[in-house]
């Protein structure tokens, strides 16, 4: 998300906010609507189940609506909320564990092939992400949250509630079992982006 997408999005959840903390309870939709998708895609992250993401992202939700008043400001609503739904998440996973498979099970992506390339490159970046769904719980929140939704040390390490450091070692930790799993994938991402092992983009924040 870029900036310009992130500033707008959080004048429309300080305006929602402001009107459902006011009496107008329909204006919470908007911030269903803005974060729907996010929520229930970080849920899939955790089950792998769409079904069971949907429902632990209307959990997260409901959480969010009771809670709203108890938000301090202290960072940006959309953290405060990922913040909230990681913790929801991980309750729902210690009362239901999801099925793991190991990472050792995981299929290596195979090379590009030399035809039909898209499809090639989709299926590397669909194994990629099965390979991060099989690290432990604790090196795949950072990744996640980290790399596919993008957001930045900070915001990353709020959401989980850990320093900085730490979070930064977890990610250094995942990208070593990732590479010792899979020693191809830096040659392979070095063309495309689909998910770097590198450290650059973490030593830039």
């Amino acid at each position: 998300m870029n900036a310009a997408t992130s500033a707008e999005n959080n004048r429309a959840d300080l305006a929602d906010i402001e009107q459902v903390l006011a009496g107008e309870v329909k204006a919470f939709e908007g911030i269903v609507r803005r974060w729907q998708g996010p929520l229930i895609n970080m849920a899939w992250r955790y089950c792998r189940d769409r079904g069971r993401a949907e429902e632990m992202a209307q959990e997260a939700f409901l959480r969010a609506w009771r809670g709203l008043s108890h938000w301090r400001r202290e960072s940006s609503f959309s953290t405060w909320l990922f913040a909230l739904a990681a913790n929801v998440y991980r309750s729902e996973l210690k009362r239901f564990p999801a099925e793991t498979l190991p990472l050792e099970s995981a299929p290596e992506p195979a090379g590009l092939a030399t035809q039909h390339n898209e499809l090639a490159a989709q299926l590397s970046q669909d194994a990629v992400r099965r390979a991060v769904l099989a690290l432990p719980l604790r090196y795949r929140e950072p990744v996640v949250l980290f790399y596919f939704h993008e957001m930045d040390v900070a915001a990353a390490a709020h959401t989980l509630g850990m320093p900085e450091g730490t979070l930064k070692a977890r990610l250094s930790r995942a990208r070593t079992l990732l590479r010792q799993r899979f020693p191809r994938l830096d040659e392979e991402h070095s063309t495309r982006k689909v998910f770097t092992l590198d450290t650059r983009k973490e030593a830039a924040e």
